[in-house]
C-alpha cells in the first residue's frame, strides 16, 4: 500500500488544495461539569506562542524502505524541511538534501536505493521531480523543463528503475504519459494523450491499460488489453458522475473504482472493463461517499475500506487484518483516535501514524510479527493534546430545509456562551472539511475564539445531490448556508453576534468577501486569503491545464456571457459600496489558480472608498504560503487584526 505523505503541517495553503487529501449527526457541546451554570466551568488553559502552531514539524512523513531496513522522513534544517534517512536500529539519521528555497511537496522511496521528491519554484506549481541517494549526494533533477508541471502517476514499485510520470511539455493544456528511468534519467513517451485524458491507471505489471477523461458534458473510460494497442471507449458518463479508478485486481482482469453511477453516494465497486459493468459493490454508505480501499499485496487480499462520516471510519473486511489491527491498537495503548499505516514489501514492518482532533500526531515503528511498537517522533511535541480544544461534528437545517454538516470547535476552559467566533469556510469549493487536528483551528481556539466550519452545499463527500445543489450558487445559496450556520451558532448561544469574523482561503477567501458585501450586518471583520474577488477575471485567467475543464466551470460556476448578470451579482468587486467592515487580504504573487489581480483589485477599490483594508503580498509564494517565515508573518498579522476588531487579547509576544 503506497502511502506518500506531505510533510508540511496543515495550515493556510494546505487545507484547501483540491488535490490532495482530508478529515455529520448533531452533537451539541454540553458542559458536563456544571450544566446549570456554565460560567463556573471556565478554567485556566495554557496559552501557547503563535509559532508553536505554525512552525515546521519536529519530524513528519515517515516511510519505510521496501526491504524494511531504513526510514525516510522530513525534518527542519536551516528553516526549511529537508529529507533524512535513518537505518533502523541506529540513533542518528543522515540528512540527504540541502533545500533552502522551498519545502518538498512530496517524497517517497523508489526501491531501496533511491528517494524521489517533488518541488516547485516560489509557489508556481510547475513541479519538478528529483532523485537522491539514501546515502546522500547531490540530488538530480529528472524533469528539468521550464514552465512544465510534472507528476508521478505510478511509482512502479515492482520495477527496479522506472516510474510513470505525466508532463504537459508538448501542450500546456494536456498531460502526456512518460516512462522515466530514475537511475539514467532517460525519459521515453509511454502514451501520447489523444485528447484530454486526466487519469491513468497501470496494472500490476506496470502496463498502462486504463484512462479517464473528457472536456465537455461527458467523461469517458478508455481501456486496452496490452501495451501498444489503441485505447477503446468502454463507458461514457455525464461529467456530474464519478468514476475514479483505484487499482487493478490482483489478476489484472478487473479493477476497483469509486463510482456514483446509478447512485447518489459514491461506492467502492469491482468493475469489469470488458463488459463495462459492475461485478460487485464492495462497500457503500447511506450518508457519505466511499472512495478509499486498502489492500494487502503480499496476501492478495482486499482488507479494509476507509470513509469519513463525522470522523474517519475504517471498515475491516479481512479476518486476518482485523486481528493484526487489533494487536496494533493494543500495542499503541490507546494513543489516538485515528490510526494510519504503511508497510514494507513483506508487510512485517509498519509505519504507524496516530492522530486526533486534539493530537497533532505521532509516529511509531511497529513490528507486526513481534507485535511491538517503537516510538519514532511526535510531529509537534511542544503542543500538549490536553490543552487543545475538541472538534465537535454538527448538523443543522438551512433555510430551505436542506440538512448541512460541519464542525464546531469551542475554546477549552471558557464557558460555551457568547464567544467571539470565526466562521471558516473551506476552499475548493469542491472539497470538504474533515474532523482532525487543524493547527489553524486550534490556534484560534487557544486564543479564545469559537471556530465554525460548514460543509455548505457544493461541498464534496456527501453524494451527488449535495454537491450539485451548489452548482451556479456561488455567492447565493452556498453563501446563505454560511449565513444560516452563523445564525444557528448565535441561536444556540455559542456566538456573540457582535463579535463574528469570516476568514477563509481560496473559495473560502471569496466567501469572506461575499460575507462582507452581501451580509455586512453580520461580520465585524473579514480575512480573504488567496480568494477570488471577480468571477469574470478569475475564469478568464485559469491556468492552461484547467482549460480542458472549462465546460464544467461554466456549468458549475457560470458562463461569462450566458450568465453575465448572475456572475456580476455574485462578484464582490461589483459590490464594493456595501462593504463596511475592515478587511485583511493575503496573497501569493505566483499563484497560478487565483491570480494576484484578484487581490489587487479588491484592495484598490476599498482603499479608494476609504474602507480599512490591510494587504500582505509575498513575492515568493503561490496558492498558499509554504515557507515557514511567511506563514508566521501571516498569522501574526491575522492575530493582531482579529484582536483589534473582535476585542480579544493577543497571545504572548513572539
Amino acid at each position: 500500500m503506497k502511502n506518500t505523505m506531505h510533510c508540511a503541517p496543515t495550515s493556510m495553503g494546505r487545507s484547501f488544495v483540491p488535490f490532495a487529501p482530508f478529515w455529520v449527526g448533531l452533537a451539541l457541546w454540553i458542559c458536563t461539569v456544571c450544566p446549570q451554570n456554565p460560567t463556573l466551568c471556565a478554567q485556566s488553559v495554557k496559552q501557547y506562542p503563535l509559532k508553536d502552531f505554525f512552525r515546521n514539524p519536529e519530524a513528519a512523513g515517515y516511510q519505510i524502505s521496501p526491504d524494511g531496513t531504513k526510514l525516510l522522513f522530513c525534518a527542519p534544517y536551516k528553516n526549511r524541511l529537508n529529507l533524512f534517512v535513518q537505518e533502523i536500529g541506529k540513533d542518528k539519521p543522515l540528512r540527504i538534501t540541502d533545500l533552502t528555497e522551498r519545502d518538498p511537496l512530496d517524497f517517497y522511496w523508489k526501491g531501496n536505493d533511491a528517494v524521489l521528491f517533488e518541488i516547485d519554484s516560489k509557489g508556481d506549481e510547475n513541479t519538478q521531480i528529483f532523485v537522491v541517494s539514501p546515502n546522500g549526494g547531490k540530488p538530480k533533477n529528472l524533469t528539468p523543463f521550464q514552465n512544465v508541471q510534472a507528476a508521478v502517476i505510478d511509482n512502479l514499485e515492482d520495477h527496479p528503475t522506472d516510474i510513470l510520470v505525466s508532463l504537459n511539455k508538448r501542450n500546456p493544456e494536456i498531460f502526456d504519459l512518460y516512462r522515466l528511468n530514475v537511475k539514467t534519467g532517460e525519459i521515453k513517451s509511454e502514451v501520447e494523450n489523444p485528447g484530454y485524458h486526466d487519469e491513468w491507471l497501470a496494472d500490476n505489471a506496470g502496463v498502462v491499460r486504463l484512462a479517464v477523461g473528457g472536456t465537455g458534458e461527458t467523461r469517458s473510460v478508455y481501456y486496452r488489453d496490452k501495451p501498444g494497442q489503441d485505447f477503446r471507449t468502454v463507458m461514457t458518463v455525464n461529467y456530474r458522475e464519478t468514476f475514479k479508478p483505484l487499482f487493478f485486481d490482483f489478476d489484472d482482469k478487473h479493477l476497483y473504482a469509486a463510482s456514483n453511477i446509478g447512485r447518489d453516494k459514491a461506492a467502492v465497486v469491482k468493475f469489469d472493463p470488458l463488459s463495462a459493468k459492475e461485478v460487485e459493490v464492495v462497500f457503500e454508505h447511506p450518508t457519505v461517499d466511499v472512495e478509499t480501499l486498502w489492500r494487502s499485496k503480499k496476501r492478495k487480499k482486499i482488507i479494509a475500506v476507509e470513509y469519513d462520516f463525522e470522523k474517519r471510519r475504517l471498515e475491516i473486511l479481512d479476518k486476518e487484518f482485523e486481528q493484526q489491527f487489533a494487536a496494533l491498537k493494543q500495542a499503541l495503548k490507546g494513543a489516538a483516535a485515528e490510526i494510519h499505516v504503511d508497510w514494507n514489501r513483506d508487510e512485517t514492518q509498519w509505519i504507524v501514524y496516530a492522530t486526533s482532533d486534539r493530537d497533532p500526531g505521532r509516529y511509531w515503528l511497529y513490528d507486526a510479527q513481534k507485535q511491538k511498537a517503537t516510538p519514532l517522533s511526535a510531529t509537534m511535541p511542544w503542543l500538549d493534546p490536553e490543552d487543545m480544544a475538541e472538534m465537535k461534528p454538527i448538523k443543522f437545517e438551512a433555510r430551505d430545509g436542506m440538512v448541512l454538516y460541519g464542525y464546531l470547535t469551542l475554546p477549552k476552559g471558557k464557558a460555551p456562551k457568547n464567544l467571539p467566533m470565526i466562521l471558516n469556510p473551506h476552499g475548493g469549493p469542491w472539497w470538504r472539511d474533515y474532523w482532525g487536528f487543524n493547527p489553524e483551528v486550534q490556534f484560534f481556539a487557544n486564543r479564545g475564539y469559537a471556530v465554525l466550519q460548514i460543509n455548505f452545499r457544493g461541498s464534496t463527500g456527501y453524494g451527488r445531490r449535495y454537491t450539485e445543489a451548489g452548482y451556479k450558487q456561488w455567492g447565493q445559496k452556498m453563501q446563505d448556508d454560511l449565513t444560516d450556520g452563523v445564525q444557528w451558532a448565535v441561536k444556540q448561544g455559542y456566538a456573540d453576534p457582535k463579535r463574528i469574523a469570516i476568514y477563509g482561503a481560496s473559495y473560502g477567501g471569496y466567501a469572506a468577501l461575499c460575507g462582507l458585501a452581501f451580509t455586512p450586518e453580520i461580520y465585524a471583520c473579514g480575512i480573504d486569503y488567496v480568494g477570488v474577488s471577480n468571477l469574470f477575471t478569475w475564469l478568464q485567467d485559469i491556468p492552461p491545464y484547467w482549460k480542458p475543464f472549462e465546460f464544467q466551470f461554466n456549468e458549475m460556476v457560470g458562463h461569462p456571457v450566458k450568465d453575465k448578470d448572475m456572475l456580476t451579482a455574485a462578484s464582490p468587486i461589483f459590490h464594493i459600496d456595501k462593504i463596511q467592515a475592515p478587511l485583511l487580504v493575503i496573497h501569493g504573487a505566483n499563484d497560478p489558480r487565483v491570480k494576484q489581480k484578484e487581490a489587487d483589485q479588491i484592495v484598490a477599490a476599498l482603499k479608494k472608498r476609504g474602507v480599512e483594508v490591510e494587504y500582505l503580498l509575498k513575492t515568493n509564494e503561490g496558492h498558499g504560503f509554504t515557507n515557514e517565515e511567511n506563514r508566521l508573518e501571516a498569522y501574526m498579522l491575522i492575530e493582531k487584526f482579529l484582536s483589534k476588531h473582535l476585542g480579544v487579547p493577543t497571545g504572548e509576544k513572539e
